[in-house]
């Protein structure tokens, strides 16, 4: 089960000089173009917004993107084993919206339970050998869309496992409830579907991480969604209505005058489910007043008028 090197530059379409804003950008780009929910072609464009998702959650994180990129041109022989398990087995999913490679490299992906159960050779030591045990746990990482953590989702998973003493491998086949309102971070319990049970034990149980999906337009906060949006000067000092999405479709906004940078407004009850309450989270929209660098002869003008006319003093404040 050797891991396939991912090129994530190539994937975003960008160098490997590219700066933290031409990654954010490149990304934002190829989410719009490639989002299922407004591609043509689904099956294609699923396919790619995960593979697009994956290469901007190692390279848009400064550490993995510093991680990543000190497997160099060793990376041959660097990504040829998958992830090797403390009990023996070397183990690899498939279905989690996650490649081989970055199971191995930068999902936190283990296998774990009592330490003492086993010898530092990985067979299982000779004086619990003689009493039933329950089998290793397993964890990795799912990536979920926001629109499937909204509404719920059920997810086809492969789990494929290799015993490293007797060369034996076996496939398990399973569907993966993930609930309405999962948040980044919850880890959904599979039972049994862990490391195999010693001496007639039960298995272990297999644990998978949410990881949301990177969206173009929105990220989470816990329940919340919060959407960053630029607004003009004279937006945030006289107040506008403008029009922004949210996961339940496009809402009017009233920016209030006098608005701040970076200030955020707050739509309640527009995030993600909590719980089987019904309750959910909030929407906030985060300003940013941006200004604008390419003025016209006639906008300078105006801009000089206001400095002249104005009373405003913001360093008398």
């Amino acid at each position: 089960m050797p891991a396939k090197f991912e090129d994530y530059y190539k994937t975003l379409g960008i160098t490997r000089e590219a700066s933290a804003d031409e990654i954010k950008k490149a990304f934002r780009k190829l989410a719009r173009q490639y989002h299922p929910d407004t591609a043509k072609n689904k099956k294609t464009a699923e396919e790619k917004f995960k593979e697009i998702n994956e290469a901007y959650e190692v390279l848009g994180d400064p550490e993995k993107r510093r991680k990543y990129d000190t497997l160099g041109a060793d990376w041959e022989n660097a990504a040829q084993h998958p992830y090797r398990g403390n009990s023996g087995e070397d183990f690899s999913f498939g279905g989690t919206g996650f490649s081989d490679f970055f199971e191995q490299y930068f999902s936190g992906g283990s296998q774990y339970g009592s330490p003492r159960d086993f010898d530092p050779d990985g067979s299982p030591g000779a004086a619990r050998q003689r009493r039933p045990r329950k089998g290793h746990d397993i964890e990795g990482d799912i990536l979920v869309t926001l629109e499937e953590a909204m509404l719920g989702t059920t997810r086809p998973i492969t789990l494929q496992t290799a015993n490293r003493q007797t060369g034996t491998a076996q496939t398990h086949n399973f569907q993966v409830r993930i609930p309405p309102g999962a948040t980044d971070g919850r880890r959904i319990r599979v039972p049994g579907q862990g490391g195999p049970g010693i001496q007639g034990g039960p298995s272990g149980d297999l644990f998978l991480r949410v990881r949301h999906a990177a969206h173009p337009d929105f990220r989470t906060e816990e329940a919340d969604v919060i959407h960053e949006i630029d607004i003009a000067p004279w937006e945030a000092v006289l107040g506008a209505e403008i029009v922004v999405p949210t996961l339940d479709g496009a809402i009017k906004l009233r920016i209030p005058a006098g608005a701040e940078h970076h200030q955020k407004l707050r739509v309640r009850g527009r995030g993600l489910p909590k719980g089987k309450t019904g309750e959910r989270g909030d929407f906030y929209v985060a300003l940013t007043i941006v200004l604008p660098t390419d003025l016209s002869d006639a906008e300078r003008a105006l801009w000089e008028q206001l400095r002249d006319n104005s009373s405003f003093k913001p360093r008398d404040l």
